[in-house]
């Protein structure tokens, strides 16, 4: 059995550990805050074996160093990150595998908000842990990437099967329904999703994870290539039957949203 260990952890950040309770070992989905995995961990009565880092920037690969010491865990990190993680052990791409006891995870190139970002896929378990490349309602700011090559990595995402959990970074969500509505305002299935939302935090609950056939349905982001969105932008920088120039209007008009 494979089991997620979710938790709040600087101001917005979600924590994961992953644990098999078959081979005992437990993988941190990057570190954001060293002394909150190794409390959690604590609390869980697991030993922490692996890292498995999404990208390089410092809400997530920021406990490397003191995880390390305190565990002598294993670093994993994606190739084109790797020269700014501390402590790397292994540096991995698109195609390659990771492993926790006997379970296998495929990774995928997700670049972008990083140049180097990766996902980490669990077919069996149904899950994947996505980091910033991809939220609830939303995606990361592109800090280093271009439109083609984001639009690539939402398109590798959003071909996983529909029942696929996806395990993103940060509580953003009601943030982002903002600006979903906006960017797709007829979208029935956003608008009761938004209802879902709104009812969720009012009661103090996370809003990850999420199905990945719901974001295929409401994520503006993921429906670049959608006739109906790109007309709509197209007024505003996308072009009609070019979904990486909608996406690129749609990531503009998020930042000063």
């Amino acid at each position: 059995m494979l089991e997620v260990h979710q938790f709040p952890c600087l101001s917005d950040n979600y924590g994961f550990l992953l644990h098999d309770s078959e081979s005992g070992e437990t993988v941190c989905i990057d570190t954001p805050d060293a002394g909150e995995y190794l409390k959690q961990a604590g609390h869980k009565g697991w030993q922490i074996t692996q890292i498995w880092n999404t990208h390089w920037h410092p809400d997530h690969a920021g406990g490397n160093g003191a995880i390390k010491a305190a565990t002598g865990c294993r670093i994993t990190a994606p190739a084109g990150d790797a020269g700014k993680i501390e402590g790397v052990d292994r540096t991995v791409a698109q195609g390659d595998t990771v492993m926790i006891g006997e379970r296998r995870a495929q990774v995928l190139d997700v670049g972008g908000h990083t140049l180097g970002h990766c996902a980490y896929y669990l077919g069996g378990a149904h899950i994947a842990f996505v980091g910033d490349s991809l939220f609830a309602l939303g995606c990361g700011r592109m800090f280093e990437g271009t439109p083609e090559q984001f639009w690539a990595s939402l398109k590798r995402l959003r071909a996983l099967p529909g029942g696929t959990m996806l395990y993103c970074a940060h509580e953003y969500t009601e943030s982002n329904l903002r600006f979903a509505l906006h960017a797709d305002p007829d979208n029935e299935a956003l608008q009761a999703y938004g209802e879902d939302i709104r009812r969720m935090r009012a009661a103090g609950l996370p809003t990850v994870p999420t199905k990945l056939e719901r974001e295929c349905e409401t994520n503006p982001f993921l429906r670049a290539d959608d006739c109906d969105l790109e007309a709509r932008w197209s007024e505003l920088g996308g072009r009609i039957g070019d979904p990486v120039a909608t996406f690129a209007a749609l990531r503009a008009a998020k930042d000063e949203f």
